[in-house]
């Protein structure tokens, strides 16, 4: 049983659904800003490998690519590797616009654990950290441990 109610997940979700109405004011939506999001850590990514990282298909990411360029966002160039490809690159206003982000997730937390004493902020965040460390370490060992839990509930189920 899960003794969270997944609540950690549900927080999440609030803060994401304020930041994407707070960004939607500079007119980028949720699916653009994960493409900005791939190109600031990848500059001179091509469509279709941004395709792969997103999991979307190459007409979507070619119509974003295109909208986030007449925003000014991203740039893209024509591959000189192969003329039938492009890459793309983010712009300086892509650049603030995470930063934007970081800002409004911030607002967000800060507001959040107002109702906490420094005491409790203090043990919140020390327990937190406990937590996304643990997550992390998990994440690069490729889910081992969760994945063991998968199978043993599947194996319950028959």
């Amino acid at each position: 049983m899960d003794i969270t109610q997944r609540r950690m997940t549900k927080i999440a979700r609030e803060a994401a659904k304020f930041t994407t109405r707070t960004l939607r004011a500079d007119g980028v939506g949720t699916a653009e800003f994960d493409l900005i999001h791939v190109v600031r850590h990848a500059p001179g990514i091509t469509q279709a490998e941004a395709c792969k990282r997103l999991g979307v298909d190459k007409g979507a990411v070619a119509r974003q690519a295109a909208n986030l360029e007449s925003k000014g966002y991203l740039i893209r160039e024509r591959n000189p590797k192969d003329g039938r490809s492009q890459l793309l690159y983010a712009t300086e206003k892509a650049e603030r616009l995470k930063n934007s982000k970081t800002q409004v997730e911030t607002l967000f937390y800060e507001w959040l654990l107002e109702p906490l004493g420094k005491k409790e902020r203090r043990e919140f965040v020390r327990v937190l950290e406990l937590l996304y460390q643990r997550s992390k370490a998990e994440s690069r060992a490729g889910f081992p441990n969760v994945a063991e839990r998968i199978k043993g509930e599947d194996r319950n189920e028959e």
